[in-house]
């Protein structure tokens, strides 16, 4: 019964092919994404190369623009550019069903070629049985692999680890980012005001001796801008005691 196959050697051969080349790239992709998904639940230690050029782009986006407006969208253009090799994801997934329809033809082929020499049905009925098993196959990996589904689980890990734990850090690491929504100043600038505020602590007696300056003699000569010789020596009795308690 499957005796054509031997005949038609070449055609047979580009069927299979091309039957087996769609169902292992769709296993391929449908893997790839699975590993993904899995290391996507623990990003901060991941090893996975383009989940950490995910987080680098992510971060420097965020630094350069004050945050990212839309991180769906970013989530988004990560998986569009996902490789294998030359090829994309979105690639590789459409060539497995151009190559899917390509061992469809094969079989056509290969049919139109036995009824032209003659062949009786039960001849060339090789060729349909293996056509509609391969489609039920191929059918069955592509659900079973569920790359949609899987490319939609992706996403919503990335978009829930960017938006409710990077940017978070990115905030925490650089303060001066976030904005000041209850009119105060952030944290980080109000300890550099209060590290800012004394340098240098002031004992009780010369705290006292400086309240009892007369008013007249702390005042700078305006027309001067110069002390005179008497809150000179003030200044230096001051200093003095000062430096002495």
């Amino acid at each position: 019964m499957f005796a054509v196959f031997y005949e038609e050697k070449l055609i047979t051969g580009l069927m299979f092919l091309s039957l087996l080349l769609s169902m292992i790239t769709r296993i391929m992709i449908g893997i790839l994404y699975q590993n993904m998904i899995r290391e996507t639940e623990n990003m901060s230690t991941t090893n996975n190369k383009a989940l950490k050029q995910c987080k680098l782009k992510f971060a420097n986006c965020y630094q350069l623009n004050n945050g990212v407006a839309n991180i769906p969208i970013f989530a988004d253009k990560f998986l569009n550019k996902l490789k294998v090799g030359p090829f994309t994801y979105q690639t590789l997934y459409h060539l497995s069903g151009q190559m899917m329809l390509l061992s469809v033809f094969f079989a056509g082929f290969g049919i139109c070629k036995c009824i032209i020499a003659g062949y009786s049905v039960g001849t060339i009925l090789p060729f349909y049985i293996v056509s509609f098993l391969g489609l039920y196959a191929y059918f069955a990996v592509s659900s079973i692999a569920d790359i949609k589904g899987r490319r939609r689980i992706l996403k919503t890990n990335l978009v829930d680890y960017l938006e409710n734990h990077m940017v978070n850090r990115l905030a925490q690491k650089d303060p001066f980012l976030e904005e000041d929504v209850a009119g105060k100043k952030p944290a980080a600038k109000e300890g550099r005001q209060r590290n800012a505020i004394e340098l240098m602590p002031v004992h009780g007696g010369a705290r006292e001796r400086i309240k009892a300056v007369p008013a007249e003699a702390k005042e700078e000569d305006e027309e001067s801008g110069v002390f005179t010789l008497a809150e000179e020596k003030e200044l230096e009795e001051l200093l003095k005691e000062f430096l002495t308690s």
